[in-house]
């Protein structure tokens, strides 16, 4: 689950007496989980099928009729309840409306009644046992947290790995170890849960957070999925963020193969990683020692190196070195296809894809929400004295920055939009404003996008401002 601030609003009433019925026993008292509590016997009225050969069929008539159970996560088919004969042991039974009865005819529909009268089946009594295994994480919830807490409950986490990842306000924080182990337990993929008591980045450079461990495995190594790529890396040593894998294909797919990204926040490569599979050339940077690590394994994992170069160093000292070192150096890689080894000499007469690394950047992507801002005045002349590898001289467009930043949360974006200019414009000293985004009366050969990515908390929003470098800025002496 991907939801870590989302709440869920749970129904206490206009409930009808069958939604009761499927609702687990409360106990609003209980701070230790105790599963063996949540057990409930719910009386319907079976069809036992005489003939198995007609099992389909009859299903068919009383579902056109509407008299089978209508249940979350129940089969309707079931065998007979306590068989009298062997017989009765291959038989079928299914499960009907809770509103019939097997020992009251007026409850009955036609379909049932004629199907009974037919002996094509008959109704017995037939006792459904649910336990703690059949109720899902918000049902568990819903029986044992206060009644006045109902209507905003923690919903969700974030999950990374094997790692849930809870962020819970302070009311819940008496039932946290309950909330987490009602979490691993509905939640096959879960061996840990946390919950972070502190903001990301406020007491490491590193954008990593503090955190009490709850229940499970205090294993904090993870192996995560993400745009076909696999990640390995200690989950409290580096950031991750699983609510932004949208966001990192979206970017990752404005990519184009054989461009050129330098990707200066890199952490452990969500956006690095994928796009060197599309075969872009990137060189990707993190400060975190551990990140960077982690980010080169990840290059060997997914076989990526001959696109993908790791880097640690700071972000404003890395926009410099990579932006030369690309204009400098000459990379071309070759792709052959597959051939089997025993195929050695057809491989030899085999033409290859050639890459041809560009000699300036097509992107820069800055993913640091909290300061990327402030490395902005590392691209003042950053391109000074190189104009001719640009248009006209070549077909080369200026490159395209994406910087991400965090800003207020207003009903239209508009106040944010402004600020987010504003900030950009006093690192870059130039100015950019809100009438340059595409579609404005403004300067128009800025592309400028400002994009809302995700609500962080109700008066903070992440956004992710796209911008082409303007020339003032890049070739200032």
């Amino acid at each position: 689950m991907d939801l870590n601030k989302t709440t869920s609003t749970l129904p206490r009433d206009h409930t009808t007496n069958s939604q009761v019925m499927f609702r687990p026993p409360i106990n609003r008292a209980m701070r230790v989980l105790d599963r063996s509590f949540f057990k409930r016997t719910i009386p319907l009225a079976a069809a036992t099928v005489f003939d198995p050969k007609n099992l389909g069929g009859i299903k068919e008539q009383l579902s056109k009729s509407k008299d089978i159970l209508n249940a979350p996560r129940l089969m309707a088919i079931r065998p007979v309840q306590n068989p009298a004969t062997e017989e009765d042991k291959n038989k079928k039974c299914i499960l009907l409306k809770e509103k019939i009865q097997a020992n009251d005819i007026t409850t009955w529909s036609p379909t049932i009644r004629q199907l009974v009268e037919a002996k094509s089946m008959e109704l017995k009594p037939y006792d459904l046992h649910l336990d703690y295994d059949y109720w899902l994480y918000h049902d568990i919830l819903a029986s044992i947290l206060p009644e006045e807490q109902l209507e905003e409950t923690p919903a969700g986490f974030n999950q990374v790995g094997h790692i849930a990842h809870l962020n819970l306000r302070e009311q819940y924080l008496p039932y946290k170890l309950l909330i987490a182990e009602v979490i691993k337990d509905k939640n096959p993929t879960v061996r840990t849960v946390i919950n972070k008591v502190d903001d990301v980045g406020a007491n490491s450079q590193y954008r990593t957070f503090a955190y009490e461990h709850l229940v499970g495995d205090k294993d904090m190594n993870v192996i995560q999925h993400e745009q076909n790529c696999e990640f390995a890396f200690d989950y409290s040593k580096v950031y991750w963020n699983s609510r932004l894998g949208n966001e990192h294909a979206h970017l990752v797919g404005r990519f184009k193969e054989g461009e050129a990204v330098c990707d200066v926040m890199a952490g452990v490569g969500p956006f690095a990683l994928p796009a060197g599979k599309k075969r872009v050339f990137v060189y990707a940077n993190d400060l975190n020692p551990h990140g960077y690590e982690k980010m080169k394994e990840g290059i060997a994992r997914n076989k990526v190196r001959d696109f993908v170069k790791p880097h640690n160093m700071d972000g404003s000292e890395f926009i410099g070195h990579a932006t030369r070192e690309l204009y400098t150096l000459e990379h071309t890689v070759k792709i052959y296809p597959k051939v089997k080894r025993s195929q050695a000499l057809v491989k030899a007469k085999l033409i290859p894809e050639v890459y041809v690394c560009p000699p300036t950047f097509d992107h820069y992507v800055m993913n640091l929400p909290a300061s990327a801002i402030e490395f902005l005045d590392a691209f003042i002349g950053v391109y000074a004295g190189k104009e001719s590898l640009f248009a006209p001289y070549t077909d080369r467009k200026r490159p395209l920055v994406h910087v991400y930043c965090f800003s207020s949360n207003s009903d239209d974006n508009m106040i944010e939009y402004a600020d987010i200019c504003q900030r950009i414009s006093d690192k870059l000293q130039h100015k950019i404003t809100p009438e340059d985004m595409v579609g404005g009366t403004g300067n128009q050969e800025l592309e400028l996008e400002i994009r809302d990515v995700r609500l962080v908390s109700p008066n903070k929003r992440m956004f992710c401002a796209s911008f082409r470098l303007p020339a003032e800025v890049i070739f200032k002496a």
